[in-house]
């Protein structure tokens, strides 16, 4: 990753953002309601925890036919990538709750979808929300050698067919994530000192990232092989568990960031980016699907990308509301405002900008 920090630029002569925040602040005191998640949060919690774990206990409890159990793993992924959107998601940016414990909680599910708080907040909130499709800073777009994202990124031969391939490593995201991604961030991060929040001591950090580790693996592999499941059959679960989460996770963040239509700003000598943060956002960001209720129900609201990016401490349970004012301020300021009005049609533009990304830049 880059060393030199990018800094925006300060001059907002259209006064968007602060034309922006005034009107949603506006509309929150005038309908006399929180930012923070309610009831339609909380139940949507309680069903998707439901789906995430039911099927894991009747998978421990009940004797099933192999092809039972691969199916139950399947729904147990789909839960997986529920709760990580919605619950995890909105718990890490404090917006699930007014309460900090239940906003850390929420946030702690994270535990057991393989993931771990810190290295999730600095990734996310740290990197991904403030250096938002810059190369080399946000690491979203780092897919090592592998997949070119960028312009930016070098490009090698086999790039040439990443439309075809890409989508087969995406469901490899969570599987990574419990393996190994957890360790080498961590190691890099705390390299670099980056912190979101209270910064803690290391020795702290490493504890709690190899405990939770060595907790996840007890209750997803190492229990259900003691209690007398063949441990081929539960290690394949545990991979299509994994794969099917990764898979949907995967598909939804490209969606909002690696489309044609969304830029890729490059710093300048001073390592100066040309808009301030917030035009930036509507740049680099895109919706897709934002009428479809089930789409917004099961992807907490990251459909609505530039809502979240531009107001990441609301909880997306508010985004559709918020939606309307945002696109009318970008458009009286003449920005943009970048949406895809359906899922199939942003799934064909990613694909489309990966395979323009694949060829040689001198031809392309």
């Amino acid at each position: 990753m880059n060393t030199v920090i990018p800094t925006f630029s300060k001059n907002d002569s259209l006064k968007f953002f602060r034309t922006l925040n005034s009107r949603v602040n506006n509309y929150f005191k005038e309908n006399n309601i929180k930012k923070t998640g309610n009831w339609k949060l909380h139940l949507k919690a309680i069903i998707l925890f439901t789906v995430f774990l039911t099927p894991y206990f009747l998978i421990l409890t009940l004797d099933m036919p192999f092809w039972v159990m691969l199916l139950l793993s399947v729904v147990i992924g789909i839960g997986m990538a529920g709760l990580g959107m919605n619950v995890m998601h909105d718990g890490n940016h404090g917006s699930y709750s007014t309460k900090s414990w239940v906003n850390k909680f929420m946030g702690g599910t994270i535990y057991i979808l393989a993931g771990n708080v810190y290295n999730w907040q600095v990734q996310h909130n740290v990197l991904h929300h403030t250096y938002t499709n810059i190369h080399g800073h946000d690491e979203d777009l780092d897919a090592g050698k592998i997949i070119r994202f960028t312009k930016e990124a070098e490009w090698r031969r086999f790039h040439k067919f990443q439309h075809y391939y890409s989508v087969f490593l995406y469901g490899l995201l969570t599987f990574n994530w419990a393996l190994t991604t957890d360790f080498r961030q961590m190691r890099s991060y705390l390299k670099r000192k980056l912190s979101y929040g209270e910064a803690k001591s290391p020795k702290i950090l490493w504890t709690t990232l190899i405990i939770t580790k060595i907790i996840y693996v007890s209750v997803w592999i190492v229990l259900p092989i003691v209690i007398g499941i063949t441990w081929w059959k539960v290690l394949l679960g545990f991979f299509v568990m994994h794969y099917t989460a990764g898979l949907i996770l995967s598909i939804v963040f490209q969606l909002a960031h690696v489309v044609d239509e969304t830029t890729n700003p490059v710093p300048n000598e001073q390592g100066e980016i040309e808009n301030t943060w917030a035009i930036h956002q509507l740049y680099t960001t895109a919706n897709f699907a934002p009428k479809n209720a089930v789409v917004n129900w099961f992807t907490g609201g990251l459909n609505h990308q530039i809502e979240h990016h531009l107001f990441p401490h609301i909880s997306h349970i508010h985004y559709g509301k918020i939606a309307d004012i945002i696109k009318q301020t970008a458009a009286e300021c003449n920005l943009p405002y970048h949406e895809f009005k359906t899922t199939r049609g942003a799934i064909i533009a990613h694909f489309k900008h990966l395979r323009d990304l694949g060829m040689k830049p001198a031809i392309a």
